[in-house]
């Protein structure tokens, strides 16, 4: 059992949320591992996607939900950011432009090691790799109709080293990507802590925006980002503790008390995001590569050596 709280949801709990003038939210509970969000943004002639989803069944069930709002073809599938959850199913959208940061088309090219035994099994089905073919560097606009839509890279490691939001300033929503959990603990083993910190402050906060669709979890606002900025701030301090303690980041992550976020999901991060704040402790650069094999077996570890919950 997950050292996490967890409802135990299905594929049929998803739903969309209209967010108003177009723009939707597809919305899978619990967001806890692989379970993540995605939107859309339906015009005249086209639908602009903002994510795939973590497998082929999942992937599947998004497209009919949008299906069921709108008959018109889906033209452009935006990726925020290289991680499986969210870009496992762009195979699906044979018919879209796929969009990312450069850097996401290099890291979905390159795939992820072999992970058996970390989280619970899970099929993931049976797509090939569908790396994103229109990149860019810092970032491009997208129009829905009339609507403007910012798609911009963030500038610098995050939640991984190629993190993008979508951006709709005449409405005030943000698609924020994993950038943003809602109600789940935070991952930062491909990104940074200090960075995300950054980022939240610096890029997220400025937009102050009236609806934010988070990369996990409910629909939310700008006040979520206090929760996520007090997290992010807790494990620095940890880690400095910890380290000028001499403890592991498994031992240290052990020894800690979570205090309020330990009634967040997926609390076994604290561990691999205690990995990434000693090596920024330690000087390497924001977003330098770790051991993902050594960082995800000490959560596992932490998780009493069963395989981390997954519902996906």
């Amino acid at each position: 059992m997950s050292t996490s709280p967890h409802d135990h949801v299905g594929i049929d709990d998803a739903r969309v949320e209209d967010l108003g003038g177009g723009l939707f939210a597809y919305i899978q509970p619990d967001g806890s591992w692989f379970i993540n969000n995605t939107g859309f943004l339906v015009g005249r002639d086209g639908v602009t996607v903002v994510d795939a989803c973590s497998t082929e069944r999942r992937t599947r069930a998004f497209r009919d939900a949008v299906g069921a709002v709108t008959g018109q073809p889906m033209r452009v599938l935006v990726n925020t950011h290289s991680h499986p959850d969210h870009t496992t199913g762009n195979a699906l959208f044979a018919e879209a432009a796929i969009v990312a940061h450069e850097t996401t088309r290099e890291d979905v090219k390159r795939g992820f090691p072999p992970l058996d035994g970390v989280w619970q099994p899970f099929d993931p089905g049976s797509l090939p790799p569908a790396p994103p073919f229109l990149t860019y560097r810092d970032g491009v606009t997208l129009w829905v109709d009339d609507l403007r839509c910012e798609v911009t890279h963030v500038g610098l490691p995050a939640h991984t080293t190629n993190d993008s939001i979508v951006w709709v300033p005449e409405r005030s929503v943000l698609y924020a990507g994993d950038l943003v959990f809602a109600g789940g603990t935070p991952f930062l083993m491909s990104g940074s802590v200090a960075g995300s910190i950054q980022v939240l402050t610096d890029v997220i906060a400025p937009l102050n925006a009236a609806t934010i669709v988070p990369g996990h979890g409910p629909v939310c606002g700008p006040e979520v980002l206090t929760d996520v900025l007090e997290y992010l701030r807790f494990v620095q301090d940890t880690a400095r503790a910890a380290k000028d303690a001499g403890l592991s980041p498994l031992d240290a992550g052990r020894e800690t008390d979570l205090g309020r976020f330990a009634e967040w999901t997926d609390r076994e991060r604290i561990v691999g995001n205690l990995h990434r704040a000693y090596a920024e402790l330690d000087g390497a650069p924001l977003g330098a590569p770790l051991d993902v094999v050594q960082v995800l077996t000490d959560m596992v570890t932490y998780n009493g050596g069963e395989p981390l919950t997954c519902y996906a």
